[in-house]
């Protein structure tokens, strides 16, 4: 009898901590004090951010452009691609960061930002702000070089244009959003690079590399006062626009929701893609959104699946490659749609605690590893000029906030939205 007390008083003991800790976790993650950039802004408009760490064996420079893929002329998708390839053309300019500098040099476009992400050691500092500048307020574009980058995009756009499961990704994206800026191949297609002349590179420029359009984000060690004076000095001459390009668009129709098949030759498996309208970066169901599809993909069925947030709103896919001919209808633990009862009534795959706790932990992990250093901190601070969300201290909140109910009734959302279907196969 002493022995089953004895057994009662750990177990409930060991349950209310268990619960303390699950609480605590968010709670101390959402309270947590980020460091605070210094914040200043040129006269030409451009915004920089200075985070100093002296213990670092690196300065970070992130320059992000706030205009993307989305505003590629229609018919002429590529355009904004082709104007980040040209701004360090050749590879010998990357070797430079790598080479001289002790650091290194990546450019991320998508459909909503250039960035161009370089690193030096703390004595090239000056000399990388320096080459950094020039290729943003001074870019040289002529038509051999846009001839080079052309065909060397086309290379890449035919590999990808060969693989079925990108085909079919961008397939269903088509067939939901049409024309609309995300129905479109972010890199443009063999068909719209190959109309892309070194003018329409020109126009791209003048309109949106500009330093009303831009945030530089600079971290590591480094003096903050001597890095403002030479931004100053450097970015100074950067000129601003004209004026804005807002990103507004006309919203797509609604789509054909008639399973469209595809034939595609010399192919070994069916590719299956179910895509429906999601959550912008900028709504509050984001981190739900984020919640869901951890638990969608990664918990319950493993198997493929994809959020694009962006700007204006968000497409979410969701991929079978296995199964040939239509999308199952699955009644087991991962429900590929929804479950119809015999009634015909409708019943929603449910979310358990363990699916939320455990979805919720993958989420905030990264989260935490962002804000644990000043070059990831950099990033959620461009977000927020970007996306133009409230501040990066509301999106930690919000991503701490995230309860079971809100992944439920997003859940909900998701499953009762309009869905289009495609199937790729061979012939």
């Amino acid at each position: 009898m002493k022995n089953k007390n004895l057994f009662q008083k750990i177990a409930i003991a060991s349950l209310i901590g268990a619960i303390l800790l699950i609480s605590a976790v968010p709670a101390t993650f959402s309270q947590s004090a980020m460091p605070t950039p210094r914040q200043e802004k040129l006269l030409n408009g451009l915004k920089v951010l200075m985070w100093s760490d002296s213990t670092s064996d690196k300065v970070t420079v992130k320059i992000r452009i706030h205009s993307g893929s989305a505003f590629d002329p229609q018919g002429k998708e590529g355009v904004m691609q082709l104007l980040a390839d040209n701004l360090f053309p050749n590879q010998a300019s990357r070797d430079f960061f790598a080479e001289d500098l002790g650091g290194g040099l990546d450019i991320v476009t998508n459909y909503d930002y250039i960035q161009i992400n370089a690193s030096s050691k703390p004595e090239g500092f000056l000399t990388m702000l320096e080459t950094l500048a020039t290729a943003v307020s001074n870019t040289s574009i002529d038509k051999e070089t846009t001839l080079k980058l052309r065909n060397a995009l086309l290379a890449k756009l035919k590999i990808k244009e060969s693989d079925p499961a990108y085909v079919a990704d961008q397939a269903v994206a088509k067939r939901l959003l049409g024309t609309f800026p995300y129905g479109r191949p972010q890199m443009g297609s063999t068909a719209s690079v190959q109309k892309i002349d070194f003018a329409d590179l020109i126009d791209a420029k003048q309109r949106f590399l500009t330093a009303d359009n831009a945030t530089i984000a600079i971290s590591g060690n480094f003096d903050k006062v001597l890095g403002f004076k030479a931004v100053r000095r450097y970015f100074g001459g950067w000129l601003k626009a004209d004026k804005r390009v807002p990103a507004t668009f006309r919203q797509p129709d609604d789509p054909d929701t008639k399973l469209l098949r595809i034939e595609m030759p010399d192919i070994q498996k069916s590719y299956s893609r179910s895509a429906t309208n999601a959550p912008a970066r900028n709504d509050k169901e984001y981190y739900s959104m984020l919640v869901f599809v951890s638990i969608r993909h990664e918990l319950r069925c493993r198997d493929a699946g994809k959020y694009q947030a962006n700007f204006l709103r968000g497409l979410y896919i969701s991929s079978d490659d296995r199964n040939i001919g239509e999308l199952p209808t699955n009644s087991g633990p991962c429900p590929i749609g929804l479950i119809r009862k015999g009634d015909g009534s409708i019943m929603y795959p449910e979310i358990s605690q363990d699916d939320f706790e455990r979805a919720k932990s993958r989420i905030i992990g990264p989260i935490q590893g962002q804000v644990s250093s000043s070059a990831g901190l950099a990033d959620i601070w461009l977000d927020v000029d970007t996306y133009r969300l409230i501040s990066s201290d509301d999106e930690i909140r919000k991503a701490s906030a995230v309860a079971l109910s809100d992944v439920k009734s997003l859940a909900k959302k998701i499953y009762k939205s309009t869905t289009v279907n495609i199937v790729l196969s061979a012939p």
